[in-house]
């Protein structure tokens, strides 16, 4: 059924029917709890999913637009209550229902949800109504969380650097330094978690867009094997390129949302290995012991780019120290000869994949191309060259067009591989960011992105944790240690930056979004 989502900006009107209780849900605090948290409180009797939901939006409406005025969020789903009441009815008959029983979620506005619209952050897409769910979407519904709200996004996520689009006005904030940026193309999703504005969410990935944010916003982000997480309902950028998966506030958090996430579906032919390849249970391998033994190697070519700031390379070399205190072994430096030659797979197809997703929502729809996207003008001046420009590139299939492309990834793949098993790693390290997060609008200092380099080109999976903080003007900024392993070792990922989270524990809360009582 179609409904009309709730604005942030009119929170208030749309959830009149809030009863006047304490903010942090019938004395339960919100503020970085953790799912297990929320589960155990649950089955104390001392919070309902009703409650958290009110407590959540008790906070978007502090903090989204006033306060700290984050600008995270685009709607908040109007129907998050009635579904919070049915999880308590269901859990009152017979306990949890599943493992995100319960839970708040921030989707990114690029995941197709039935009855939200699906903007990717676009005011060209403001109507686009999906007629079902992304698979991803539809797995954490199954898992019994509750969508509580829209995030916003770099438009059609093409920034990495900063979340600004069209759909609403203005710049996404970092809840750490409200000046600064919380990178792109997910900073909504991250922005609001870390805020406590939700328990947990989704992001997309294209070359940075869950692993930055997360960086920026002390956040855990865990991109997969190319493979593994179905790609079907999400409004793409590059589809060659592109995964969806959670920004979280913990590693266990992350794989909680992870677990559900991993699996075949139909409509993706590229998961088709994925029932096969995935672990029966990620949480599994939340070992803090992981690090003994474990061998890990340095990819100084990225730690050390131009232009990265010598204090990030600091944190980074007390990171290793970290990690070999904890019992790892750590090969430094580690070369991989091909990494300069990664110009060589870039193919443009984002008129292409965004056509083939506009189909998919039938003949209604009220936009069915990117020539539609450009003639409607209705969308923010940063992506205006990059959309016109999009219209020149070729509608032939990419699976011939970007061939030479594609092979040149694979064999880029094949190269890494050997090098991480001729060197016996487990995973490979460096700094997500090379840089602190930009002031806001500042797109002339250097940029830091490091996550744009081996894992969208080799498909392989990849996991940032924070690494620990740097102070600038007076603010702590964060800072994420990205672990990189080959295809389908995700279980010993987690397990490292399990190992690594705990040993460390470097995040704490943005103080600009503390307990609202």
């Amino acid at each position: 059924m179609a409904i009309l989502a709730c604005s942030a900006v009119s929170l208030t009107a749309c959830s009149a029917e809030l009863p006047n209780t304490d903010s942090q849900g019938g004395g339960f605090d919100v503020v970085e709890t953790s799912i297990a948290e929320i589960h155990q409180a649950m089955q104390d009797g001392r919070v309902t999913a009703r409650q958290l939901v009110e407590a959540y939006l008790e906070r978007i409406e502090a903090y989204d637009r006033r306060g700290p005025a984050l600008n995270a969020i685009i709607e908040v789903n109007p129907l998050a209550l009635e579904r919070a009441d049915e999880l308590d009815a269901a859990f009152a008959a017979s306990g949890l229902t599943g493992p995100l029983h319960g839970i708040p979620m921030i989707v990114k506005d690029n995941y197709d949800f039935a009855g939200m619209s699906t903007s990717a952050g676009s005011a060209s897409l403001a109507e686009s109504m999906p007629p079902d769910d992304s698979f991803q979407v539809r797995r954490i519904l199954e898992a019994g969380a509750i969508v509580l709200a829209k995030s916003n996004m770099a438009e059609f996520a093409f920034s990495p650097n900063e979340t600004i689009g069209s759909r609403i006005p203005g710049f996404t904030r970092n809840p750490y330094a409200t000046n600064r940026v919380p990178a792109g193309s997910s900073g909504g999703t991250a922005a609001a978690v870390t805020a406590s504005m939700g328990a947990v969410g989704l992001g997309t990935d294209t070359g940075n867009s869950i692993r930055g944010p997360s960086s920026h916003n002390a956040l855990v982000g865990i991109r997969s094997t190319m493979g593994l997480t179905s790609r079907d309902g999400i409004v793409p950028l590059n589809f060659a390129n592109d995964i969806g998966g959670p920004l979280a506030r913990s590693v266990a958090d992350a794989v909680a949302v992870f677990d559900v996430l991993a699996g075949t579906d139909p409509a993706d032919p590229v998961t088709a290995e994925a029932d096969a390849r995935r672990a029966a249970d990620y949480k599994q391998f939340l070992d803090a012991g992981a690090l003994n033994g474990a061998r890990i190697g340095v990819v100084r070519q990225i730690a050390e780019r131009e232009g990265g700031d010598p204090r990030m390379l600091e944190l980074f070399n007390r990171a290793l120290e970290d990690l070999r205190a904890a019992g790892a072994e750590i090969v430094d430096p580690l070369e991989i000869p091909m990494l300069d030659e990664r110009n060589r797979f870039g193919c443009r197809r984002f008129r292409y994949d965004l056509n083939a997703y506009l189909a998919t929502l039938g003949p209604d729809a009220p936009v069915k191309t990117l020539n539609d996207v450009v003639e409607s003008g209705d969308f923010d001046r940063t992506v205006r060259d990059r959309l016109r420009r999009s219209l020149d590139e070729s509608l032939e299939d990419p699976a011939v067009r970007c061939a030479e492309q594609d092979g040149n990834k694979r064999r880029f793949a094949e190269h890494v591989s050997g090098i991480l098993a001729e060197n016996r790693l487990d995973a490979v390290v460096f700094p997500t960011w090379a840089n602190v997060p930009r002031l806001i609008g500042d797109l002339r200092s250097p940029g830091g992105d490091n996550s744009q380099v081996l894992s969208p080109q080799t498909g392989f999976p990849a996991i940032t944790v924070p690494m620990g903080w740097i102070e600038e003007g007076g603010e702590q900024l964060p800072a994420g240690l990205q672990i990189l392993g080959d295809a389908w070792t995700e279980p010993r990922l987690i397990a490292i930056a399990y190992a690594y989270e705990q040993a460390t524990q470097h995040r704490h809360p943005p103080a600009r979004t503390p307990a609202l009582r």
